[in-house]
């Protein structure tokens, strides 16, 4: 008869240990859902318009600058309503000023079988006509939507794949070390 030679069995039990931390996989399965969702939050963000409530004047410089000789006509920008832009812009939810990662955190996720959603909602009464379009006042024209929700999410859409590929090597290169 031969020899069984030597068999060390610490090694296939620190991996069995690490497949059971792997058992409750709906942690990284929230988590994952809370960096979609906060990309494409930052995306739409970003792609939202801020208004503009200043127009154009014509001026004439009263006196010798850098940039301007006396008499010379320029244009300026002026806005005599005061009023400024940006309220579509903040409207979006969960908009903190915080780190990322404790935005991400304050993300609510609901599950629905193996569903698991977050929603992004902007409360602004105006945004979908932003989005979507609307009609001019005088009901003679139209103006076009924005569409930055809808463009946000096809991007992300594309990029998802790549994003959860790069967390799921980190997180499974973290169990098994």
């Amino acid at each position: 008869m031969g020899r069984m030679g030597n068999f060390n069995i610490s090694g296939l039990e620190k991996f069995r240990d690490e497949l059971n931390k792997l058992q409750n996989p709906d942690d990284f399965v929230e988590s994952c859902a809370k960096e979609l969702a906060a990309r494409l939050l930052r995306m739409v963000v970003k792609r939202t318009p801020v208004g503009d409530y200043s127009h154009e004047i014509e001026v004439v410089a009263k006196r010798d600058s850098k940039n301007h000789k006396k008499g010379d006509v320029y244009k300026k920008k002026v806005n005599p309503s005061g009023k400024k832009g940006g309220t579509l812009r903040r409207g979006w939810t969960g908009q903190k000023r915080a780190s990322a990662q404790e935005y991400v955190d304050s993300l609510t996720v609901h599950h629905f079988g193996d569903t698991y959603v977050i929603e992004i909602v902007n409360p602004v009464e105006y945004a979908s006509y932003v989005e979507y379009g609307h009609r001019t006042a005088n009901h003679k024209g139209w103006v076009k939507g924005k569409f930055m929700m809808t463009i946000s999410e096809q991007e992300l859409v594309k990029i998802a794949p790549k994003v959860l590929e790069n967390k799921i090597k980190k997180y499974l290169g973290g169990c098994f070390k």
